[in-house]
């Protein structure tokens, strides 16, 4: 006799995302695992007197969201700190940092700040946030995390802690906004604790899941999430897998403490070795091969700084390559970093000759503004595209890289649809701009350029199967079929019948290793 599931799935419109898409109406599962994928006549056989059922009404149900590219402790800093993603003026942000005026915690903190799509778009000044604040120190973080704005405190605080390339003067003087290195003293000082830190991952973890995500691939760096997700796990608490990409500056501890690449429990991983090459086109630092369109009159070369008017390294060639050998040496997957052409180009270069390349599956992150040529090469070395769809929000006219790129590079930015024509493995996540897959699958499929565009079951496979693949996950999750993890999603709505509007579709369930974690039915 079969035994009973402890849980089933029926009267739904199951997506397997398998190769080819295969549908079902019902799914069963035992012990944290599929069962069975099948009619639900065939699945209610499957039920016994302490089977939990969930009737999906018809509702869709899609393997659990992988987020191939997260920072879980700076998501969770959007939730307790202020939230500046929603501010459509410099104003807005300067009211939502000062409602945190009331808080009795020492820095004032904003993140997700996007002066590009402001009326009047310039970061904010010091002179703007003492405006909040003139006794504590108040900093606004950028949403690409390159760039900062600080009040007088702040700047007072670090500015000696800063590289002078990196902080940007107005006649000799700080504006109070910096870049790249000097954001590297303002995180440092505004490092929470252990127990600060738990509840910044916990909350990220609480709103990963309300999204119908059950996997993050999560960079990490100088941060108490590694033992906080371990803490958790042993505590029967984490309801989302974790896979931990360490920043290269932990190589050397990640290699003494005998950690590997894809070693782990059933819920957090080790996963790469990440590297940066470049900076962020928001913040112009990103590398390129021909110039910035809107070069401020007073640029930072002038000052002589490391760039020129097209960017600057925050790891050289030179430097990637030693870190790329070493990492290769110890048979560690490398995740790196790299926005623009030039960066793309040089960090091709080095991991298209790195030992085991195409068994390693080494990654490179974001791949905005890739050549022709570049992805085929990346094709040819097996090198996996992690990139971001939500990044599109920026790809309209007039947009972000309209500003900063002009129009021919704006339209061939974030090319999804020729990375997956030119055969390079394509996993997706979100980089916390926002932390949404529905909002980057919205994007994926409704972009402003066919060369940038998806079909709803690619962009929903680059969120699943192909966030799967590049963690080395496909025989655990991203699909739906027998023996796999039973980590699924059930969405209110069909994307495919709401392809214009896949960003407003509601998760109604989320199921973490057989066990309901979210439920808004």
């Amino acid at each position: 006799m079969t035994d009973a599931a402890d849980l089933v799935l029926v009267n739904g419109e199951v997506h397997a995302l398998s190769e080819p898409d295969e549908t079902a109406e019902a799914v069963a599962i035992r012990d944290g695992r599929i069962v069975r994928v099948d009619r639900t006549t065939e699945i209610e056989h499957l039920q016994g007197v302490e089977t939990d059922v969930i009737d999906c009404e018809g509702r869709v149900v899609l393997p659990g969201f992988v987020d191939a590219h997260t920072h879980m402790e700076s998501q969770g800093s959007y939730l307790v700190h202020a939230d500046l993603s929603d501010a459509s003026e410099l104003s807005d942000a300067i009211d939502v940092l000062s409602a945190q005026a009331d808080s009795n915690r020492e820095w004032i903190l904003g993140f997700g700040y996007d002066e590009s799509e402001w009326p009047a778009p310039r970061y904010p000044t010091r002179e703007d946030l003492d405006a909040v604040s003139e006794e504590r120190p108040v900093v606004a973080m950028r949403v690409d995390m390159h760039t900062a704005s600080l009040n007088s405190v702040a700047l007072e605080r670090l500015v000696d802690e800063m590289p002078d390339h990196d902080v940007e003067t107005d006649g000799g003087t700080p504006t109070g906004v910096v870049v790249e290195d000097a954001t590297e003293a303002v995180w440092d000082a505004i490092e929470p604790d252990y127990a600060q830190a738990r509840d910044l991952v916990t909350a990220a973890v609480d709103h990963a899941t309300s999204l119908g995500v059950t996997c993050v691939h999560d960079k990490v760096r100088n941060s108490h999430a590694p033992r906080i997700y371990r803490d958790l796990e042993l505590a029967g608490e984490l309801d989302c897998r974790i896979r931990l990409d360490y920043w290269s500056d932990h190589l050397e501890s990640v290699i003494d403490a005998g950690l590997a690449t894809n070693a782990g429990s059933e819920f957090v991983q080790t996963g790469a070795i990440k590297s940066f090459t470049d900076g962020s086109i928001g913040a112009r630092t990103a590398k390129l091969f021909e110039l910035y369109e809107d070069l401020p009159a007073n640029d930072r070369s002038e000052e002589g700084t490391p760039t020129d008017g097209r960017g600057q390294w925050v790891v050289d060639p030179d430097e990637l390559n030693a870190i790329a050998t070493e990492a290769a040496a110890h048979d560690y997957q490398l995740t790196v970093h790299a926005i623009g052409d030039e960066a793309i180009e040089e960090t091709v270069d080095v991991l298209a000759e790195t030992e085991n390349t195409e068994t390693a599956r080494h990654r490179i992150e974001h791949v905005e503004l890739a050549t022709d040529d570049q992805l085929e090469r990346m094709a040819e070395a097996g090198l996996v595209a992690s990139m971001q769809p939500n990044f599109h929000q920026w790809a309209k006219p007039d947009g972000l890289y309209d500003q900063r790129l002009g129009e021919e590079r704006r339209k061939r930015s974030n090319r999804l649809r020729d990375v997956l024509d030119a055969g390079v493995p394509l996993a997706l996540g979100s980089d916390c701009m926002p932390l949404d897959p529905l909002l980057g699958v919205h994007h994926a499929v409704n972009a402003p350029m066919a060369c940038q565009r998806l079909s709803v079951t690619e962009a929903l496979r680059g969120y699943t199967a192909g966030a799967a693949y590049a963690g080395f996950d496909e025989d655990r999750m991203g699909t739906i079929e027998i023996g796999k993890l039973a980590d699924l999603v059930v969405l209110d709505e069909s994307p495919w019948d709401n392809r214009d509007r896949i960003d407003e579709i509601d998760v109604a369930w989320t199921v973490v290793g057989g066990e309901v974690v979210y439920d808004d039915s």
